[in-house]
């Protein structure tokens, strides 16, 4: 499957023993905490906006959610709070069928200076609110000075009425297919998987299918700022959250209070666009990283005097590995799309290039542990084996927003395009265009609409060296949000996202705009 615009809210899973970096928190259990209460009076919207969160202590998350403890308190013991807002299944039809919606809420520190809530999306699409926000609560620490810290499960998402597909054991063996055929058989192999894929997606979760989109997960957002009581919308969107924002901006222009986009995805590329410019984004991580291995000299365990020569051993490590996996974890074993995954999973953040370098060599021993372990994070699998929803919610997302639907025939024609690009990541990108042709649900769009005229503005910061949502989006998003709305920032850095780099200066150039109101100037580079 593709590589979805997304920084993997719960971060990254290695589940070898000398790796532990997930960051898995999050709230209530399958029977949950609290129930939406029924509502009498008024009809439509106006009933459910009047609806009220019965909030509760979070209890640990379920496995839709990826698993873990319960979040711990916050500094000074401010506790997290979950519970549900019931959503109209169909907007069209507001009386009619609901959907719950899981949230969380951390109060803010300051409730006389308090400005009201700051809800996020941390991307996927797919990615669970509800573990995302505990997980990166020490990042947005100052925020909670005057907000109340509030995010949910989109529907289809973690507790919201998660999109099931297949069962763990089916998706082991299907994330260690050859997603990069090299043969009519194996182009068969794959359509056949897709097509199962796509009908146990149906079957399991059928009547709600047509209903997870974007566009209803925006209008979702706007009946929560009036559930919580907020006149404007305030909002922090990363990666796919930019995409979600931009939608609700268009939606609702004059509900906008103070919104950032962070790691943005270019609202103007559709499926083939967006898996073109994913493909350029990761080809420069990965060539960031060889750089940075040139630099450590003998300190680097990769072969290679050159970048070329260091990318040319990583090719050559997955063609050997098309033609015979190597060990990985237990009775798994390491094929080329998992390891291309997974080498994709490390890029995503600079601080987890050691954990590459280390895979990588490791799997040219034979070992490929560590390189199974990233993989199995992109797609949601834990150490016990069971997978969170992340990757079915992001299929059925991805496959009702964009209506092309590439055959692999057509995903084929493509590879030359995408080769030139990327040598690592082409293939790959390239055959996962057809991924939403079997789906059950026609799509809604070539690419979103986010032009919001009369829209407050909106800081939009792109990452000079983000691998999923590469730079060039954020001045698309500046752009088609319309005149005085977007502002750009820049960072000069590695990584998918800044708000979280480490940057002082795009964190005080955020918080001065999210605290106080003060927009930057458009066009501001932090280092």
């Amino acid at each position: 499957m593709p590589i979805s615009a997304a920084h993997r809210t719960a971060l990254l899973t290695a589940t070898l023993t000398a790796t532990a970096l997930l960051l898995a928190t999050g709230c209530s259990d399958d029977g949950g905490t609290a129930a939406a209460p029924e509502s009498s009076g008024p009809t439509g919207l106006d009933r459910l906006a009047a609806q009220k969160v019965e909030w509760a202590p979070c209890l640990p998350p379920n496995a839709a959610e990826g698993g873990g403890p319960a979040p711990t308190p916050l500094p000074g013991g401010t506790p997290w709070e979950c519970g549900f807002m019931a959503a109209p299944l169909d907007y069209a039809k507001p009386d009619g069928p609901t959907v719950d919606l899981a949230l969380i809420r951390a109060k803010a520190r300051d409730q006389g200076q308090r400005i009201g809530s700051l809800i996020f999306n941390f991307g996927g699409p797919g990615g669970s609110g509800v573990t995302g926000l505990p997980g990166f609560a020490n990042d947005f620490e100052s925020l909670r000075s005057r907000y109340d810290l509030v995010s949910f499960d989109p529907r289809g998402v973690g507790r919201s009425k998660p999109v099931e597909c297949l069962g763990d054991k089916e998706l082991d063996a299907f994330y260690a297919l050859d997603f990069t055929p090299d043969d009519a058989a194996e182009e068969k192999t794959l359509g056949d998987a897709q097509k199962k894929y796509a009908g146990a997606c149906e079957k399991q979760s059928g009547t709600q299918l047509p209903y997870v989109g974007t566009e209803n997960a925006a209008r979702d957002m706007d009946l929560m700022r009036r559930v919580l009581g907020d006149e404007k919308m305030h909002y922090f969107g990363i990666s796919y959250g930019t995409e979600l924002g931009g939608v609700y901006a268009h939606l609702f222009p004059k509900n906008v209070g103070r919104a950032v986009f962070d790691a943005v995805v270019d609202p103007t590329a559709g499926v083939e666009a967006g898996a073109l410019g994913q493909a350029q984004g990761f080809q420069l991580a990965l060539d960031n990283f060889a750089k940075d291995c040139l630099a450590r000299a003998e300190q680097c365990v990769l072969p290679g005097s050159s970048v070329a020569e260091i990318e040319g051993f990583i090719t050559d490590l997955l063609a050997s590995l098309d033609k015979k996996p190597i060990p990985g974890i237990g009775d798994r074993k390491l094929t080329q799309t998992q390891a291309t995954n997974g080498i994709a999973q490390a890029l995503y953040s600079k601080e987890f290039w050691p954990y590459l370098e280390q895979g990588l060599d490791e799997a040219d021993g034979g070992n490929g542990a560590l390189l199974l372990a990233l993989s199995d994070s992109m797609n949601g699998r834990d150490q016990n084996g069971v997978y969170s929803n992340i990757q079915a919610a992001n299929a059925a997302i991805n496959c009702v927003d964009f209506k092309d639907r590439f055959t692999l025939d057509q995903a084929r024609e493509k590879l030359p395009e995408f080769r030139a690009v990327s040598t690592v990541f082409g293939d790959f990108m390239g055959w996962g265009l057809a991924s939403c042709a079997p789906w059950p649900v026609p799509g809604t769009w070539a690419h979103p609409d986010v032009s919001a005229p009369g829209s407050a503005p909106i800081l939009v910061i792109g990452n000079t060296g983000d691998p999923a949502t590469p730079y060039a989006g954020a001045r698309s998003m500046v752009d088609a949000l319309g005149k005085g709305v977007g502002v750009e920032l820049t960072y000069n850095g590695q990584g998918h996202g800044s708000y979280t780099s480490g940057s002082k200066c795009v964190k005080a150039a955020t918080d001065a705009y999210l605290l106080n109101g003060t927009v930057p100037a458009s066009g501001t580079t932090c280092g």
